[in-house]
């Protein structure tokens, strides 16, 4: 099964080298049309149905945050919309969260970059339909749920254990048996890989980060993240963090 996107952006090249990324995934993906402002794109979404919106966030006649927000009132179908932006301001991702966009992305959009966000969106949209009635309410399956619904904030065992209602030993057992590594190691790669997308694509400061990921203190999250990634959250920052150009207004 393919598909559809629509891409919204008012520079052409740009949705060229979108769309030729998107090719380059090799996922079930493809381009159907594309549009310079999101004016023009609900134009077009009144006549044609797509799966997925990838839009930039700042466009002449209507931007890509007024776009989303249009789509999830106005639209009778289920559209996602992503958002890709050169701005690294983590209160406008909020904003664009708020308003019900799926998920966002920083330029230049890199193939492994989309690869992951339009993989997560396949495994949200088709979740293993296959799983028995069983295996849905395994305590397994609802400990990943719970899990998953607190991130990026911390979660520990004995919690987790008591909102699935089974033993924390049998739960810590359970964990490794399935999942191959122990229940805090599981949790902290989760926060870890926050905190990783938080310092490339933000420029809030360490002690910021390490506050929004609920670690008791920036030593605490620094010796936790060099642990994990062999760096300091501020090398690791200097080694990958997206530069930020000026974009173009009109």
């Amino acid at each position: 099964m393919s598909y559809n996107i629509l891409l919204v952006d008012d520079e052409r090249w740009v949705r060229a080298a979108l769309k030729w990324t998107i090719e380059q995934t090799g996922l079930s993906f493809r381009v159907v049309h594309e549009c310079a402002n999101g004016r023009e794109a609900l134009d077009w979404l009144k006549q044609n149905p797509v799966d997925l919106v990838i839009t930039d966030i700042r466009m002449p006649v209507m931007d890509g945050l007024t776009l989303a927000k249009e789509i999830k009132a106005y639209r009778n179908q289920p559209i996602d919309v992503i958002i890709i932006s050169v701005h690294d301001d983590f209160s406008l991702v909020q904003q664009a969260l708020r308003q019900g966009v799926t998920d966002y992305l920083l330029k230049p959009v890199e193939i492994d970059q989309l690869c992951t966000c339009l993989t997560n969106w396949l495994d949200k949209r088709n979740p293993p339909a296959m799983l028995t009635k069983e295996a849905q309410d395994s305590p397994m399956t609802k400990a990943l749920a719970f899990i998953a619904s607190r991130m990026p904030g911390d979660v520990t065992l004995a919690e987790t254990a008591k909102h699935v209602h089974v033993n924390s030993c049998y739960l810590s057992q359970l964990f490794k048996q399935q999942t191959g590594v122990n229940f805090v190691d599981y949790v902290a790669d989760l926060r870890i890989r926050a905190a990783k997308k938080l310092l490339t694509t933000t420029t809030l400061r360490v002690a910021d980060i390490a506050e929004r990921l609920c670690f008791a203190d920036i030593s605490y999250f620094s010796t936790q993240f060099k642990k994990h990634t062999g760096c300091t959250p501020t090398e690791y920052r200097g080694k990958n963090q997206v530069p930020v150009r000026q974009e173009r207004y009109e």
